[in-house]
């Protein structure tokens, strides 16, 4: 599965959130989360929840002009970020995903985490 598509609709646009690369990397962690196919439907739904209101806030808070009003929006990313590796954690202890799904969404996750550190200080 290629995670990079989400660059064709990128090519020469003018939004804001297609110049920052965290944008992209909360797609990939959305595509993995997807990938993960958690058979426990509330983790699912939770999971694929938070990781869509990561890829959102991010979109958000690059168009918001204030420092403050981008903050809120990216400690929102940051906390819908926690919660989306959380709930694919708590699947895999469970026996509800794969390990290596685990570890996927963990790795993407603190990507994503980290690059919003970044932007939040």
């Amino acid at each position: 599965m290629d995670h990079h598509h989400h660059n064709n609709h990128s090519l020469g646009s003018s939004l804001p959130h297609h110049r920052l690369q965290v944008y992209g990397k909360s797609l990939e962690l959305l595509a993995a989360v997807r990938t993960a196919q958690v058979r426990d439907a509330k983790l699912r739904d939770e999971a694929l929840r938070a990781a869509k209101s990561v890829c959102l806030n991010i979109a958000e808070g690059s168009g918001r002009v204030t420092r403050a009003d981008k903050a809120r929006a990216y400690a929102i990313a940051r906390g819908e970020c926690v919660e989306c590796v959380a709930a694919v954690e708590i699947a895999g202890s469970a026996g509800d995903t794969s390990d290596d799904a685990v570890a996927a969404v963990t790795r993407l996750g603190n990507d994503v985490y980290l690059m919003l550190g970044g932007l939040v200080g």
